[in-house]
């Protein structure tokens, strides 16, 4: 991670430079912090739904990184918590466990990007900065069949509010042969 200075243009308008950073993995947080704290901006860090939503009650942050999955929700309700108190805010999800439904479910939140990880500080920082209507680059390699069969998996699962019995009915699979797939990473 390099430790670049951003040029001030680069920030809201209003120059706040707040930034959540909401991640369960320890040391990806601290080396994320100093990495965006090296970028210029006022980091605070929570390791929780929780403990990001309660923060975001006190002072709802300009700029937030979150992480999908946390040990005590999901990182889309902190985003929401965000867009609630500050409409203005740029917020960026960070998974392992990338799909196109949990993207779309992110974008409509309020989320302006969605990186997979391992994402490093500077994706991260292209990704809060980038100017709106400026398009990030392609992938290089299309989805594998079996990646485009998991993705459609994602998108019903998450139409049904992630419930596991509705989508397995929509689909015509076995419940537990649901769960499995759900379980399991992304192919590649």
């Amino acid at each position: 991670m390099t430790e670049d200075r951003p040029d001030e243009g680069t920030f809201a308008p209003e120059g706040d430079r707040s930034l959540l950073i909401v991640e369960d993995d320890k040391p990806f947080l601290t080396r994320l912090a100093r990495a965006m704290e090296g970028r210029g901006f006022a980091v605070e860090t929570a390791e929780t739904v929780g403990a990001a939503i309660e923060h975001v009650g006190q002072a709802a942050p300009a700029y937030a990184v979150v992480d999908m999955r946390l040990s005590d929700g999901n990182g889309l309700d902190v985003v929401a918590a965000i867009r609630e108190k500050r409409p203005d805010a740029r917020a960026v999800i960070l998974t392992g466990y990338g799909n196109i439904a949990t993207a779309v479910t992110a974008v409509k939140l309020g989320a302006v990007d969605y990186l997979s990880k391992p994402a490093d500080a500077d994706d991260v920082f292209a990704a809060l900065t980038r100017v709106t209507d400026e398009k990030a680059e392609p992938p290089e390699n299309p989805m594998s069949a079996d990646r485009v069969r998991w993705e459609h998996i994602q998108r019903v699962y998450e139409m049904c509010d992630r419930n596991v019995s509705e989508t397995a009915r929509r689909l015509n699979m076995h419940r537990r042969t649901l769960q499995r797939i759900l379980a399991k990473r992304a192919p590649r």
